[in-house]
């Protein structure tokens, strides 16, 4: 069997957009992920931006509704946008409720069973899928960012700043920057990590900041009509880690904007060149 399995590949602004299955050891089953490749990737490895997505997505979603490929052909970007968790896990509990389980990974590495068995998410992210992809396709594994929505923009940031050697930028839409203060963290990280807060805080972009900074900008977006806005995402409260622990940030509010992907497609190019000019390619 293939260490890669393509679902499909299609012609897309003189690139190609590929959605592909393989066998993960981190996660103990098949992932998915979905790769663009610009036409620039035709004569050799490229720089290549991560996109985590958030709850209840897949590697279709931003896939589909970001509009990102565009401005990627132009700049030479590969983009990589891997699902948001295993799927088909069997476990009690995994399915029915979108804050938790298959679909809300959350990018953590649980320690708790049965989740430790298959949600590994932040290992296969920062490990795994990198190693596998700079085998099969045109990347340049020394110039990487990455990205995110929401539950996606937790993984981004909180990815980036604990392996800053891995990436060059990093940014985020509507992030939770606070997982271990609001209502979607206090609610999936004991299950996936146990009692001790302490551990919490390895998965937190407030409390890691505070701790060591990443060399560079980090660029937020977020809507101001945001419904999750004020109880889930609280942006104010990495505003001021970032102060206190002398990160450079750039945190720009919107008004208007919500938590869709009409938001993000508004703003997408903005992050594809700040990760651009990071990587190189502007």
């Amino acid at each position: 069997m293939a260490e890669i399995e393509t679902i499909s590949e299609q012609r897309c602004h003189d690139g190609v957009q590929g959605f592909y299955r393989h066998h993960s050891d981190s996660c103990g089953g098949p992932m998915r992920f979905a790769l663009y490749q610009p036409p620039q990737a035709a004569q050799g490895p490229r720089p290549v931006l991560y996109y985590l997505a958030g709850l209840t997505c897949t590697e279709e979603t931003a896939t589909i509704k970001a509009g990102a490929q565009r401005l990627a052909a132009q700049l030479g970007l590969v983009l990589v946008m891997p699902d948001t968790s295993p799927r088909d896990t069997g476990f009690e509990g995994a399915t029915g409720d979108w804050e938790f389980g298959e679909g809300a990974g959350f990018y953590v590495d649980a320690t708790q069973a049965p989740w430790s068995s298959r949600f590994r998410m932040h290992s296969y992210v920062v490990d795994e899928l990198p190693a596998l992809l700079a085998r099969h396709f045109p990347i340049d594994r020394e110039r990487s960012g990455i990205t995110g929505h929401s539950m996606g923009g937790h993984g981004a940031l909180t990815i980036a700043l604990r392996h800053p050697g891995r990436y060059r930028s990093v940014s985020a839409f509507a992030p939770i920057v606070a997982p271990t203060q609001v209502p979607w963290g206090q609610k999936a990280f004991p299950r996936y990590l146990g009692e001790d807060k302490a551990v919490w805080t390895e998965y937190d972009a407030c409390e890691l900041v505070r701790r060591h900074t990443f060399d560079g900008t980090i660029l937020i977006d977020q809507g101001e009509a945001d419904g999750f806005l004020a109880t889930q995402l609280k942006p104010e409260l990495f505003d001021q880690a970032c102060a206190e622990g002398g990160q450079s940030l750039v945190l720009r509010r919107h008004a208007g904007y919500d938590h869709s992907y009409y938001f993000i497609g508004t703003f997408i190019d903005d992050h594809l060149r700040h990760h651009a000019r990071a990587l190189g390619c502007l």
